[in-house]
């Protein structure tokens, strides 16, 4: 069933050849990157229309809205869309950790000095 997406909206997004594209989540207070998921027309749809994160889960093949179990919910503040149109960036407000790990950010690990180290 095709996905009404705003006007324009889906004339600029370039998804994938299985019909999804990468999106950052993105804490829109700090600036701190908070994660990485996949959407797809109906998620940006869902996003758009409840203000809330909602992703596509490629493992469970289903809608994902963030923080329907956990409670740790993203509230939409701005939908951007990178230059090249493949790629979305979520400025949000994340209630709780992001991370399905507890921890605030899924980007807990960093290379220094050569050696992969835990920052979070």
């Amino acid at each position: 069933m095709p996905v009404d997406l705003p006007p324009g909206l889906a004339v600029v997004l370039r998804f994938d050849r299985s019909g999804f594209i990468p999106a950052v989540a993105q804490d829109h207070a700090s600036g701190e990157v908070l994660m990485l998921a996949w959407m797809n027309a109906e998620s940006i749809a869902a996003t758009l229309a409840s203000g809330f994160a909602t992703y596509w889960s490629r493992s469970r093949k289903a809608l994902w809205r963030k923080g329907e179990t956990s409670g740790h919910t993203q509230r939409l503040v701005e939908f951007r869309i990178d230059c090249d149109g493949d790629a979305i960036l979520l400025r949000v407000e994340q209630t709780g950790p992001a991370c399905h790990t507890g921890r605030r950010t899924c980007f807990f690990r960093a290379m220094h000095d050569g050696a992969l180290t835990e920052i979070d």
